[in-house]
């Protein structure tokens, strides 16, 4: 039986309640609408921002507490990112995907703590790692008991303030025999471009996500917003909530094609 078409997405950050619930709401419409396995994304914590004065988001207690709303109200799966080993726990209360940062996707202590929550971890390929790499990640997960383990692709370094996404990384990480998600988003990031925060192009996000699906990619992950121009973190490679269902039925006509 063919597997559904995987979509993660999401702000970036939870900025408040009022904008979370009507992103969620959003989504909920969309997704019910298209043949896809969907889940909203949401940070309650950016603990990797350029600058120390950027808005990181409201916490882990009132950033669940939020995500568990958006799951009551709108029957949404949720996924949400970890960046320090106590947070797994706390965060598999409400989420159903444990989300690692591509910064932290070799920290050993990270990736245990959230395979021994028993949820599915979506790991983003760091922009250092070469994709056969993963599978060192991969064994981490496993040895410690989990193997509901999804891959995601998300640019590669490319000289200072880019990044370039390598089509053959999806490839490659499908010889793993796990899920391969394309971020379509950060992969349009230029990290620390603007001097105190990140810059981007959303204008490349609908080539580079048509791209990948058509190389393999099981699924999407997409960061919106309401307004991309007024977000509070990665807005310059956002992509409005408008635009989100088009792609994903463009993505869907792709994957029929080369399934």
């Amino acid at each position: 039986m063919q597997k559904k078409f995987i979509v993660i997405a999401g702000p970036c950050v939870i900025e408040n309640e009022t904008i979370t619930l009507q992103m969620a709401e959003e989504l909920k419409k969309i997704s019910s609408e298209l043949n896809i396995d969907f889940y909203f994304k949401a940070s309650f914590d950016k603990a990797n921002r350029t600058s120390i004065d950027s808005f990181r988001g409201p916490g882990i207690e009132q950033g669940l507490k939020i995500l568990q709303k958006v799951k009551d109200k709108y029957q949404l799966r949720i996924v949400t990112d970890i960046h320090e080993p106590y947070q797994a726990k706390q965060a598999a209360e409400v989420c159903d995907i444990i989300q690692i940062p591509a910064f932290l996707c070799r920290q050993t202590d990270l990736l245990v703590a959230a395979a021994r929550t028993g949820k599915t971890i979506n790991v983003k390929k760091a922009q250092f790692l070469a994709p056969w790499d993963m599978r060192n990640v991969i064994h981490k997960i496993e040895e410690s008991g989990n193997k509901n383990i999804m891959l995601c692709e998300r640019g590669t370094s490319f000289g200072y303030n880019t990044l370039v996404v390598d089509m053959t990384s999806i490839v490659e990480m499908k010889k793993t025999g796990y899920p391969v998600i394309f971020d379509g988003t950060h992969s349009v990031q230029k990290p620390g471009g603007n001097g105190t925060s990140t810059s981007g192009n959303r204008e490349y996000v609908p080539y580079l996500s048509r791209a990948a699906v058509a190389a393999g990619a099981d699924g999407l992950f997409l960061e919106t917003h309401i307004n991309p121009s007024e977000a509070l973190s990665d807005g310059p490679n956002m992509i409005p909530i408008g635009n989100v269902k088009k792609l994903i039925e463009e993505c869907l006509k792709i994957k029929e094609i080369v399934k």
